[in-house]
């Protein structure tokens, strides 16, 4: 029988176990929320995977369309000017816990005429090394646990205005190396699941120089998923974001955008229990996938009040000078008794040609969050047909 040494143990729940990760006070999960946070598994799945939004308080269903929209909104990728898109960014992720964990997303589009679009994307995240021992305390080799999830998404514009997307995801999320559960007879095993999402994205020009949108994104609707061959199965992360954003071209050089998103998990709040395991206030976590999404919106044990604070709030602004040059800000909030994630992001865009490139930065307290001082870097770049970075 394998066991992991104690220290790597627990990393090994600290950042792949997010819904046993939350029963440890004051330990974040794997996107850096605290552990009161709403339980799930795969939590990587929301994680910002590019710069630009990233920089933006993690703003993004409603911005102006970029190859990333694969992630933001997959209806946005009706809206791309150029023939073919391509982008890839990296993000060194929880890096004052731990040295060697990391995301990268890959996102590519291609346009397959005026109102057709076609986008994939894959999103891998490492979760570093782990030495494993028996009990004997042998040493068993190393285990690199990994998450990574396949998407492809079809959008398709209605009008001028208006575009419709759908996205189907593969997830395949890896934690063991197939040994048995100390103490039980479960073997562990990897985790998979089969997702979809629907997005809506609707911009109009205004006045003389200023354009005005509105984005929708539900995403991850799919199977629970289970890391053992019998036992406990976990919801995904399902997720609503809603998000506005408006661009005023300040003259033939400037440009400023606000964006403001907000997002909720679609899955259920776990009830207060009394130490029998009764509830005493809230409604049963253990339902459907359905009745979990559509009862989220009104089972939290607080009521209305305690329903607001699961959202997130993210606002951000750019200002972008010839489409060759870009500042970004922004501040992104999460309820204290909902995971407590707060901070500042700030961060820049450089254009050459059909090339660009794209930096963020977090910040935050280092005493009070696992995610400060992250970075996160983009490279893109567009082919064929009309750039449109003179039209965002």
């Amino acid at each position: 029988m394998k066991f992991l040494n104690t220290r790597n143990l627990a990393l090994a729940i600290l950042l792949a176990l997010p819904a046993l990760a939350t029963a440890q006070n004051g330990n974040p999960g794997s996107d850096g929320s605290s552990s009161n946070a709403i339980p799930t598994a795969v939590p990587f799945l929301n994680i910002s995977p590019d710069s630009r939004s990233g920089a933006m308080g993690e703003a993004g269903v409603a911005l102006s369309p970029d190859v990333n929209a694969n992630y933001w909104n997959p209806a946005k990728l009706a809206f791309l000017e150029n023939n073919n898109d391509i982008a890839l960014s990296y993000s060194p992720w929880l890096r004052h816990l731990v040295p060697d964990v990391n995301l990268a997303y890959f996102s590519y589009a291609h346009k397959i005429d005026d109102r057709n679009t076609f986008g994939a994307s894959l999103r891998y995240f490492n979760l570093g090394s782990i030495q494993l021992i028996d009990d004997n305390q042998t040493d068993q080799g190393v285990y690199k646990p990994s998450e990574f999830s396949i998407d492809a998404s079809f959008a398709r514009k209605f009008g001028e205005n208006l575009s419709l997307g759908l996205t189907l995801r593969y997830i395949y999320s890896n934690f063991s190396n197939g040994a048995f559960v100390a103490g039980s007879a479960q073997q562990s095993k990897a985790g998979n699941a089969v997702s979809a999402g629907v997005s809506l994205f609707y911009n109009k020009p205004y006045g003389d120089n200023a354009v005005f949108a509105f984005g929708a994104n539900i995403s991850n609707i799919g199977n629970k998923i289970s890391y053992a061959t019998t036992g406990q199965s976990y919801f995904l992360p399902a997720n609503l974001k809603l998000g506005v954003a408006n661009t005023w071209n300040v003259d033939d050089m400037s440009r400023f955008t606000i964006a403001f998103d907000i997002n909720k998990l679609l899955v259920p709040t776990p009830p207060i229990r009394d130490n029998d395991g009764n509830i005493i206030k809230g409604k049963n976590d253990d339902v459907s996938v359905p009745a979990g999404i559509f009862g989220s919106f009104a089972d939290a044990p607080g009521g209305f009040s305690e329903e607001l604070k699961e959202i997130t709030l993210s606002p951000g602004v750019e200002y972008t000078y010839n489409n060759l040059f870009a500042l970004r800000a922004g501040y992104f909030y999460e309820n204290p008794s909902k995971g407590g994630r707060h901070y500042a992001t700030a961060g820049f865009g450089l254009k050459y040609d059909v090339f660009a490139f794209d930096f963020s930065y977090l910040i935050a307290s280092q005493q009070n969050s696992p995610l400060a001082n992250t970075l996160r870097f983009t490279l893109s770049a567009g082919f064929g047909g009309t750039n449109n970075a003179s039209k965002k």
